[in-house]
């Protein structure tokens, strides 16, 4: 690569928080705060035995308004996020489906609303915070050590290094839910370097370079595939639906919280707000604003909602690549089987993942869901009612197979593309 365009990257990945080695990852999260707010640490470090216990209410109540003053740089601010956002959702979601709170103390949610306005985030525990920001090395000399291998169809996982920051009650399926979702992310990351490569190449017609791009954008989407592959392995299915994933809700579009849930010291109304959310995912946005996919109705409005809860530097990236000249028009307009060609399996590519993950969501969602009220023995937390809502407030397998049938449709038949060139 030329030194001119390895500088531009480098601006571009200043720009947009992002790396070429870990995406849209925060790098090198800190795991300590001030000893001012140890009280924070200690509640989410201990979440799952207090959510056990049900104890973390009566800590919680008992809990210092602390001033968020004292944080001075933004992976102070993202761990104060997080901290705040796992008790948050403990607290909330402590008694199970029947009893969520409908208040969140002063002491949580005062702290939080000043800490998200800072960050540009909303005081709810979102994607950015549980995948991308709560990651560390057990040994922080050591490396990652990721450490995944692909022998045929049947995909191993081992991984001694990383580890959560905080956890949710789900106990092995809990980490690994966590972790192989970083690990889909940090398979993004390459997909991320090549769109913007894509996206300098367009500002000069350099079809060579569209197309090298899209190929490293190709062969990023695969590997995420592959790398989600890993859930089966360490994600039990009930432990997901009937514990873990009631943690992950938030309250909007939730029956359970029709109203939304009220931050004493902030507002004199409830505030509505989606849980984490994989829509949430910067790096699937930005694959879709590239390759020129447009959701529409209640689809699109919802993926633009999930915006506000990315990063408002990622979130920056794709309204850059949204506003660029149309890549799928310029596929078009230009007589290049090879481009074409490599566009199709670009969007082939987002297809496929996207069919892996609506596979994945009906085993790990509606299958035990279902199970659970043919059986009449509603799972310990969310019973039957998120069987058919995701976490983020969507309707799901509508959802999901509207998203992908619209990749689908993104397909240019190459003999429309030769015809269009002739006229």
């Amino acid at each position: 690569m030329e030194a001119n365009s390895r500088e531009t990257l480098q601006a571009d990945f200043d720009a947009f928080d992002t790396s070429e080695e870990l995406g849209f990852l925060l790098e090198e999260p800190l795991t300590s705060l001030p000893d001012y707010y140890r009280v924070w640490l200690d509640l989410a470090h201990n979440l799952t035995h207090l959510i056990a216990s049900r104890k973390l209410r009566d800590l919680v109540h008992k809990m210092p308004v602390l001033s968020p003053d004292l944080l001075s740089n933004h992976r102070e601010l993202r761990l104060a996020h997080l901290a705040l956002g796992f008790i948050s959702m403990g607290y909330v979601w402590q008694e199970g489906q029947h009893a969520p709170a409908q208040i969140l103390p002063k002491a949580l949610a005062l702290p939080y609303w000043l800490v998200s306005r800072r960050l540009g985030l909303p005081p709810i525990l979102t994607y950015a915070d549980s995948v991308l920001a709560n990651w560390k090395l057990r040994d922080p000399t050591g490396e990652m050590e990721i450490g995944y291998l692909i022998h045929f169809q049947n995909v191993t996982f081992q991984n001694r290094n990383l580890d959560l920051i905080f956890s949710f009650p789900g106990g092995e399926s809990c980490r690994g839910f966590f972790i192989v979702s970083l690990l889909v992310e940090m398979a993004a990351s390459s997909g991320i370097t090549g769109a913007l490569e894509v996206m300098h190449a367009m500002k000069v017609l350099d079809l060579m370079g569209i197309q090298l791009g899209l190929v490293k954008v190709t062969q990023s989407l695969k590997k995420m595939k592959e790398t989600f592959k890993l859930m089966h392995n360490h994600v039990d299915p009930t432990a997901f639906h009937g514990t873990l994933r009631i943690f992950v809700s938030g309250w909007q579009d939730n029956p359970m919280l029709p109203n939304g849930l009220l931050y004493e010291g902030v507002s004199n109304e409830p505030i509505l707000l989606s849980g984490g959310s994989a829509a949430q995912s910067s790096a699937i946005q930005c694959f879709d604003v590239l390759l020129c996919i447009q959701h529409e109705d209640e689809t699109g409005a919802f993926l633009t909602r999930m915006r506000d809860y990315m990063p408002p530097a990622h979130r920056q990236l794709i309204e850059t690549l949204s506003v660029c000249p149309s890549l799928r028009d310029v596929v078009m307009s230009q007589s290049s089987s090879d481009l074409c060609q490599a566009y199709n399996s670009c969007v082939s590519a987002l297809v496929d993942l996207r069919n892996y993950h609506l596979n994945t969501v009906a085993k790990y969602v509606l299958v035990p869901g279902n199970h659970a009220r043919a059986t009449g023995c509603p799972l310990r937390g969310v019973g039957t009612a998120l069987n058919t809502t995701g976490t983020g407030g969507s309707s799901l397998m509508v959802f999901l197979k509207s998203v992908r049938n619209t990749t689908q449709k993104a397909l240019i038949l190459e003999r429309s593309a030769m015809q269009l060139t002739v006229l």
